[in-house]
């Protein structure tokens, strides 16, 4: 094998981390995993890279600069992407502080990173379309003004602003790419697709009655994870640092998102949601389109999954994975 890049990749045990890095090996990159020290690591979703000799896990923190540089200069990586954050808007709301810290202030301590290096890696940052919140016209483009409408936004905003002012300032390769919704089965189990397709499974199981959530009306662009993330690493090999959005063109309420989820298992959404306050934000989100034409023509990027596709790989996920767990409880 003969390797091509050394990548860097934060958050590299999330969703979109995790689809890169299987990116990344696919194209024979070496790749670096930044996670931070913990007493157990969650590797679920790069388990079958652990014992591959040009996947590394390196321990980091978006909040320790020192640290940062110093990963950097010793890996000396050629493309740095960066997917770790706090990234649930309704954590925001509760944690903004620790969201401004590391989602806003840590892409800047990056750059700051890679701005004291006398080798100029890439850098790619994660942007989402959270950043449009309150939304000034659809669909959504490069060019669309912004309006977050949660901390997580707003401190996505500052990475996204502060990684074209380095381009811009330092003549360094700094872009973003702005994603809508992605989901697959990685999804974490806190985000609202991943909690319907997982209280499905429960629910054809037995093992649950009901799921309660917030905002049914909220509508979304959702795309497949691995699509989005293939576009990132595309943004990584094009000729010129620029802003990307990556979307599907579609919007769909979570209403529809949940009526479709549970008519894979015959049964109606309406017999088993209950709407909770509890999960209703203080600024509300209504409507996200993404218009993903730039990166169609320039990256020649094509989704490859559509929201039905989506919908259904998750539920069969799910439904093996809970089968698997209560086969497994049984033996024990």
């Amino acid at each position: 094998m003969a390797n091509k890049e050394r990548i860097l990749i934060t958050g590299v045990t999330g969703q979109v981390g995790s689809y890169l890095a299987d990116i990344g090996l696919e194209h024979e990159n070496e790749i670096y995993g930044l996670v931070r020290r913990a007493s157990t690591q969650n590797t679920e979703r790069i388990q079958q890279h652990l014992d591959n000799k040009y996947f590394h896990l390196v321990e980091g923190d978006l909040t320790d600069g020192a640290g940062l540089e110093r990963i950097i200069k010793t890996i000396r990586p050629h493309v740095i992407f960066n997917c770790a954050a706090q990234s649930h808007v309704q954590t925001s709301f509760e944690q903004p502080l620790t969201t401004a810290d590391i989602t806003g202030l840590g892409v800047t301590r990056l750059l700051e990173a890679i701005r004291g290096c006398e080798f100029r890696p890439k850098f790619i940052q994660c942007s989402t379309s959270e950043m449009f919140g309150k939304v000034q016209e659809t669909p959504q483009t490069e060019t669309t003004p912004f309006y977050p409408r949660s901390p997580y936004g707003a401190a996505k905003l500052y990475a996204h602003w502060m990684t074209i002012n380095y381009r811009e300032s330092y003549n360094l390769f700094a872009c973003c790419a702005i994603m809508f919704n992605t989901e697959s089965p990685r999804r974490g189990e806190n985000f609202v697709t991943k909690k319907i397709t997982k209280a499905i499974a429960r629910i054809s199981l037995g093992l649950q009655d009901y799921i309660s959530l917030g905002n049914l009306d909220a509508k979304r662009d959702w795309s497949y994870a691995k699509d989005s993330a293939m576009g990132i690493y595309l943004m990584s090999q094009y000729h010129t640092p620029e802003e990307f959005v990556f979307a599907s063109g579609e919007t769909h309420a979570v209403q529809e998102f949940a009526d479709k989820a549970f008519g894979y298992i015959d049964k109606k959404a309406s017999d088993y949601i209950r709407t909770d306050t509890r999960f209703t934000r203080p600024a509300e989100v209504d409507l996200l389109l993404g218009d993903s034409t730039k990166a169609r023509r320039l990256l020649s990027w094509q989704p490859t999954k559509t929201f039905d596709e989506l919908i259904e790989c998750m539920v069969k996920y799910d439904l093996e994975k809970e089968a698997s767990n209560g086969l497994r409880n049984q033996e024990t």
